[in-house]
């Protein structure tokens, strides 16, 4: 059997941004996969640790005998855009919330020039078609839509990100991006019970 007809699974979470990654590469690709969804809240398969037993993480691809447990390496820009999603959602007081809405902002205006260089003109960061910067953004723009409904606050708009706005649009009706975006409306479910569940951990 040729190698790119071996089988190939995911194993990971249906709301990890970081999981969607490898499933918008594989369906822009039409590679058939098993997505085999990780509940790490109640304890890890030992599929994963036997996969990943250092890190112990999602997401994992394997592909016949090969194990990968990488994904998309992450530009400097959203490796501090993320979690400033998250600190809109958990910051405590006014004042902190508004910094945390202010850099995101600031972060997202600066998303809407390199867009525009990126694309030159055309619907995606790949230009014609989604490529991988689109991909890596992209996969954001779930937790994205879930900070703008809990804050009330339009972060991509006809003002300051137009194009941008359009873009992330154009991405998630993108046929191979539709089927595994998640809903605004469950994802902002699945955050609450991880809130909750940060909230009422001990601390040593």
């Amino acid at each position: 059997m040729a190698k790119s007809d071996a089988e190939v699974k995911v194993l990971g979470t249906w709301a990890s941004p970081f999981v969607m990654r490898v499933r918008i590469a594989l369906n822009i690709k039409s590679v058939a996969y098993e997505f085999l969804q990780e509940r790490l809240w109640e304890g890890k398969s030992e599929l994963l640790l036997k996969s990943n037993p250092v890190h112990r993480k999602v997401p994992v691809l394997i592909h016949g005998d090969d194990t990968i447990c990488e994904s998309l390496i992450i530009v400097q820009y959203i490796d501090e855009w993320f979690p400033s999603l998250r600190a809109i959602g958990m910051a405590e007081g006014e004042d902190a919330r508004k910094a945390a809405i202010g850099q995101v902002e600031e972060g997202l205006m600066l998303l809407e020039e390199a867009f525009g260089k990126c694309s030159q003109g055309q619907a995606f960061f790949g230009k014609d078609q989604i490529g991988y910067l689109d991909i890596t953004f992209g996969c954001f723009l779930g937790w994205l839509r879930v900070t703008e409904k809990m804050s009330g606050i339009k972060l991509l708009n006809e003002i300051n990100t137009p194009a941008l706005l359009k873009w992330a649009n154009r991405f998630c009706n993108d046929a191979a991006v539709k089927d595994v975006m998640p809903e605004t409306e469950k994802l902002a479910e699945f955050g609450k019970m991880l809130r909750g569940r940060v909230r009422a951990t001990p601390t040593s």
